[in-house]
């Protein structure tokens, strides 16, 4: 794409605590599924392309902190509105010896509930002027139902004009009052996505396809035109069904940390598809990104280890 284009993730940004071994220690950070991925996106697109973080933070220091932060990423944030009465969600990480991640949450008060509520009712006004719009699962879960009905309905319009919309799995079944709701809200983003990043295990866990084959059967009779299947350690399959699938993607060697490894995937293949590289070239970048993200401690590895 010539143009400099405009892009708007949406999500919670959240204070992000690392747990040591040692009871009492540990670290503090930010973090959020689309934050992550605007992060590793800002950092793989050049100027002029511009990325926005579209959320809800409260007006005390931590919120302040989360701006400050989401700014030194060279992210804007002039699409963040800030509630006086509401505070940022934490969630605690903790990791295995193999660097699975187990998490704890405490967001249900968190200012990102209201996304695109005020007291004149709903507007997607923050949305408008953008070419793509990229969001996920854990997104339309911290929306109350009859917002997410309408962003669906804002979504479809924004299409019809021209512009394109993102999404990725991220299924956290404590988000969601059931399944059900869960399957047919994502089975509803699914549908209207132009760019799409499932994830195998999610896909398995709530539509309940009976292997790979099939979640692949079923995102190419959705007809998504572009995106990826994400595999974790076994990398990515292109979801169109006339695209390459062989293509050799080294394990990572080291695994310290699998929090962002899906983000991070993410925003290195959104940059590479966004500039014009092939389909193979954006499945490598993801699949790199990942590789390195999985290798430190925490959902943002530091920028300037980014290439070693």
């Amino acid at each position: 794409m010539a143009k400099a284009l405009k892009i708007a993730c949406v999500g919670e940004a959240m204070v992000e605590l690392s747990l040591e071994e040692v009871p009492g220690s540990g670290q503090a950070g930010v973090a959020g599924d689309t934050l992550n991925a605007a992060i590793y996106l800002r950092r793989a697109l050049p100027e002029p392309h511009r990325v926005s973080y579209v959320t809800v933070l409260g007006t005390d220091l931590l919120s302040d902190q989360i701006v400050a932060f989401i700014n030194s990423e060279d992210i804007a944030t002039d699409t963040v509105r800030r509630d006086c009465k509401r505070l940022p969600g934490i969630y605690a990480v903790t990791t295995d010896e193999a660097g699975e991640r187990s998490f704890l949450y405490w967001r249900e008060n968190s200012a990102a509930r209201t996304l695109f509520q005020n007291d004149n009712g709903l507007s997607f006004d923050v949305l408008e002027g953008f070419d793509i719009v990229y969001l996920s699962a854990i997104t339309l879960a911290i929306l109350p139902a009859d917002v997410r009905a309408a962003l669906f309905g804002w979504i479809g319009q924004f299409r019809a004009g021209g512009g394109k919309f993102a999404f990725d799995s991220n299924y956290r079944p404590r988000l969601w009052q059931s399944p059900d709701e869960a399957r047919r809200c994502i089975d509803q983003a699914w549908r209207l996505c132009d760019i799409a990043f499932p994830s195998l295990d999610d896909e398995l866990a709530l539509f309940g396809d009976a292997d790979e084959a099939a979640v692949l059967a079923r995102f190419r009779a959705y007809g998504i035109p572009e995106g990826a299947l994400k595999r974790a350690a076994c990398g990515p399959v292109p979801l169109t069904a006339q695209a390459e699938t062989t293509l050799p993607f080294a394990p990572a060697t080291r695994v310290v940390d699998t929090t962002a490894a899906g983000d991070s995937f993410v925003g290195a293949f959104l940059a590479c598809h966004l500039l014009g590289g092939t389909l193979a070239e954006a499945l490598m970048a993801g699949h790199s990104c990942a590789v390195s993200v999985v290798g430190h401690k925490g959902a943002i590895m530091p920028r300037d280890l980014m290439l070693t």
